[in-house]
């Protein structure tokens, strides 16, 4: 069955103008706590000393003095840490890209997800992309060795066996680039929707920074086809093989997670509107922080919410926590600024629980020894706050650890004494020949004596980011072949490919009359960064580690630029979930699909 091959021809000024309010220029409740709460303390200024009378009240007046004028927001100020790199930041530099050298498989370009294990997916040759355009930036390699190795990926990539003809299978061994299974087999297993969005998003980085090489990174995904990676409402989705080799499609990702990944896309001109949203989402009270979680229900959506640091890191580091295609918001402005409250939650619950407890944190997930080779560590899942849980959800709580990535990319991203902290705890953790541990437990236990590729690829651009910030910079203005191939064949149109040469009107009725439409953040829940309202969305800036205390800006009246929706017929209405049929969320938005297509097969969720 095939899905919906529509989504990309709603443009950007019909589905996310009128999903959230913004132009096409930028294309709770309370749960459980760690701590008890405290006593407030008696204000000083407030009380009155026994041998003292009680002061007389104040005279009566009939003036009301006007309210204080809100201080200005610093649009100007970068988010985190500036400058060149310290004789020991660039060690650091020089030992994370060590790795790189010792795990790059020659015949193919590829570098090994772990240590020696022939073995690499999607993610993690983004992780590799992500260490090699840091290491030429910060000078740790010549522009011969930078390109060598660029052109021989792209022609890995450009080449590679796909799963089922779609898209890159989950899996590929290094040393031959043929793809295999979870036993690095050959076979397959189903394509990853988040990590490909992840190369996409480096893809697109070594575009801009580097128009000579645009053509050849164009080729990678012009051989893919799109069509059942997303459905008609702009979710996500993934593939599995069942256990008598049929392929399923889920949707996969959650808060943190899938708007990264949606942003990936986006920046090639898809259009995930509905993946770019926060909602569903609710809050947890974890020592006093209201901290972001994905409001699906794991028991009905079959997956776990996981809240994890990496989602929201790397969205700073590389992208700024900006929309996608914004080149003008500034230094100091994260024009999805949502992204960069809830980013700014993420490290100050981890900054509490060190001042509440003495447990250094910085929590992602990562590899271990031996079972079970890999967990989740959550600042929050399946009610619990602090849950390290395996793949198969069992807790793992001797497998907690300060995350290198984790503590090195909030030093980077936060300026303070806290990750200061955190970065003396990991910045030597490492052999000279082979890159960064992957972390230290945090029950005295030492080190996870392990490389990856991950891990150093993100410290690599953790560095690189105190020294020129977000690392997606515009700098391409040529012609791009991703825009203008198949000019004269339907090509596009079976691929699901966008076609950005096309213009795609959005019919208008009546536009004036419609609605405000409201944000998927409103102003108010801008505890501690500063709400910029604008007719493009929300942005944020001066994020602080103590809430702002200023009033919400009145939000403005955004319209709709599109007639509203008709009825949905019966073949396009969600159908009610199920422990097997998942939908997105309680309140979906669903669009009509522009032509008869086939129904989209029943998703499930993954993550």
């Amino acid at each position: 069955m095939t899905r919906l091959k529509h989504w990309t021809i709603l443009g950007a000024a019909t589905c996310l103008a009128c999903t959230f309010g913004w132009s096409a220029a930028f294309a709770q409740d309370r749960g459980v706590t760690d701590a008890p709460p405290t006593a407030e303390p008696v204000s000083p200024e407030t009380s009155t000393p026994l041998n003292e009378d009680p002061a007389p009240p104040p005279a009566a007046t009939t003036a009301t003095p006007p309210a204080a004028a809100p201080p200005p927001i610093d649009t100007t100020t970068p988010i985190g840490r500036r400058g060149p790199l310290t004789d020991r930041e660039r060690k650091m530099a020089e030992t994370a890209w060590a790795y790189f050298v010792e795990r790059f498989q020659e015949k193919t370009g590829l570098v090994n997800a772990v240590g020696s294990y022939p073995s690499t997916t999607m993610w993690d040759t983004a992780s590799y992309v992500s260490g090699l355009v840091s290491a030429y930036e910060l000078g740790i390699i010549d522009k011969r060795e930078f390109d060598r190795r660029a052109n021989l990926l792209i022609d890995t990539l450009r080449n590679l066996n796909l799963f089922r003809g779609e898209l890159p299978n989950k899996v590929y061994n290094t040393q031959t680039g043929e793809k295999v299974n979870y036993a690095n087999q050959p076979g397959e297993v189903g394509f990853s929707v988040l990590d490909i969005g992840r190369l996409m998003v480096w893809l697109r980085i070594m575009k801009e920074r580097y128009p000579y090489l645009a053509a050849g990174i164009d080729n990678i995904p012009m051989r893919w086809n799109f069509c059942n990676m997303a459905n008609e409402d702009g979710r996500l989705f993934g593939s599995i093989v069942t256990g008598k080799g049929e392929t399923r499609y889920v949707q996969e990702g959650r808060l943190g997670y899938e708007e990264y990944a949606a942003k990936g896309f986006a920046l090639w001109g898809f259009d995930p509107y509905a993946a770019l949203k926060a909602g569903p989402y609710t809050f947890v009270d974890i020592y006093d922080i209201d901290v972001p979680v994905d409001a699906r229900d794991p028991r009905i959506f079959n997956n776990q919410n996981y809240v994890l640091t990496e989602g929201y890191l790397l969205d700073g580091l590389e992208l700024g926590w900006d929309m996608p295609g914004d080149r003008d918001s500034g230094p100091g402005v994260a024009s999805q600024g949502w992204r960069a409250e809830f980013a700014n939650r993420i490290y100050l619950v981890q900054q509490r629980r060190f001042e509440r407890t003495g447990i250094l944190t910085a929590r992602s997930e990562h590899q271990v020894e031996g079972a079970p080779f890999f967990v989740y560590d959550a600042i929050y899942a399946d009610g619990y706050p602090w849950n390290t849980l395996d793949p198969s959800d069992v807790y793992q709580p001797d497998r907690s650890a300060i995350a290198a990535k984790a503590a090195v990319g909030m030093w980077a991203l936060w300026d303070t004494p806290y990750t200061d902290l955190l970065f003396d705890a990991v910045a030597d953790l490492s052999t000279p020949d082979s890159g960064f541990y992957e972390g230290l437990y945090e029950n005295g236990n030492g080190v996870i004596p392990l490389e990856t590729a991950n891990n150093n690829g993100i410290i690599l651009a953790a560095l690189l980011y105190k020294v020129q910030g977000p690392i997606l910079q515009y700098r391409n203005t040529n012609t791009q072949l991703w825009n203008t191939a198949f000019e004269n064949a339907d090509t596009r149109a079976r691929k699901c490919m966008p076609d950005p040469m096309k213009a795609v009107a959005a019919p208008c009725c009546n536009c004036g009359t419609q609605p405000a439409l409201e944000p998927d953040v409103p102003p108010a829940a801008f505890e501690f960064c500063r709400p910029i309202v604008a007719a493009t969305g929300i942005s944020a800036a001066a994020c602080a580690r103590t809430p702002h205390l200023v009033p919400p800006p009145e939000p403005l009246p955004v319209q709709t630029q599109a007639c509203p929706m008709p009825p949905l017929s019966p073949t396009l209405s969600p159908p009610p979930p199920t422990p097997d049929a998942v939908t997105q969320s309680t309140n979906p938005v669903f669009v009509p699909a522009i032509a008869p297509a086939a129904p989209p097969p029943q998703p499930e969720a993954a993550q």
